[in-house]
């Protein structure tokens, strides 16, 4: 599989290559590092708009600042990818970051590895919404990574009996190696969570209790720890309750594709659980 990890330096950069070591992926992945030049963004100091007269010196001094900070990141990406163990090459693009990352992203990408600072404003603003957009945009699945790396042994997996949820099941199947550190150790073990809204019909928590035992099913035979998590309430609070209580090093959900329809449904859920989860998550798509 071919991974697309987008850095623009800083640690949460780092922390989106970082990731791509600690998932114990069936195949080794080939990934691409990205750091993106934005100089049009560029802004002189107190001003509204991106350059007019009199700004050319700021202007002219903030591009030969990036492009010296993009060669130093290129470098620094390159060591970290040799320590890491990881195969694949660094690539400096110019141009609008969201944009330039969906460009590459259509290259014959499965994942694209993205670092987000949190849910303060500032930050939001920055590579909060630059991950938001992601998981909406990009052609390909997508890993947000919230924290620094560790080893991924408890996924939790949102399941609903949609496509968008088999898609996910089956992504975990066919990438995840269950048994990382050999027959003889811990399989990692996959929490599948199927949240139901507060009905009084109880043939419907019969329903998806049976979904998640399909899922588990499926998952066990490849080699997977199960354990299955039935919860009544709205489905992205109880993903990430489920979650937080379990010590999850990894959310998988699915992601129901690009249209209004899809992002009202799914793609809420998995909008909200990438904001507010506390360890990293992987939208399917």
């Amino acid at each position: 599989m071919k991974i697309l990890a987008a850095t623009d330096g800083s640690k949460y950069g780092r922390w989106a290559m970082e990731w791509l070591a600690e998932i114990p992926f069936a195949v080794q992945p080939v990934v691409r590092v990205l750091h993106i030049v934005d100089a049009a963004s560029l802004r002189a100091p107190f001003m509204i708009q991106p350059v007019i007269v009199g700004t050319e010196r700021y202007i002219q001094s903030e591009v030969k600042r990036m492009e010296t900070a993009a060669k130093a990141t290129k470098k620094e990406s390159e060591s970290l990818l040799s320590t890491l163990g990881l195969s694949g090459t660094v690539t400096t693009d110019h141009g609008a970051v969201a944009a330039t990352i969906m460009k590459h992203a259509q290259r014959g990408v499965g994942l694209l590895s993205i670092g987000s600072r949190g849910l303060d404003a500032l930050d939001r603003f920055m590579l909060g919404s630059i991950s938001n957009h992601a998981i909406h945009h990009a052609p390909c699945s997508v890993l947000v990574v919230k924290e620094p790396p560790r080893p991924v042994r408890h996924l939790v997996l949102a399941v609903d009996g949609s496509a968008a949820s088999d898609k996910a099941v089956k992504f975990v199947m066919r990438t995840i190696n269950p048994t990382p550190d050999g027959p003889d150790r811990e399989p990692v073990l996959v929490t599948l969570v199927h949240a139901m809204p507060f009905l009084k019909y109880p043939e419907v928590k019969e329903v998806g209790k049976g979904l998640v035992q399909r899922s588990g099913d499926k998952l066990a035979k490849s080699g997977f720890q199960i354990r299955e998590a039935v919860r009544l309430g709205k489905p992205a609070d109880e993903i990430l309750t489920v979650a937080k209580k379990n010590k999850a090093d990894l959310i998988v959900t699915g992601a129901k594709g690009l249209g209004a329809i899809g992002r009202v449904l799914l793609g809420s859920v998995s909008t909200r659980v990438v904001q507010h989860a506390h360890c990293g998550v992987l939208v399917v798509r």
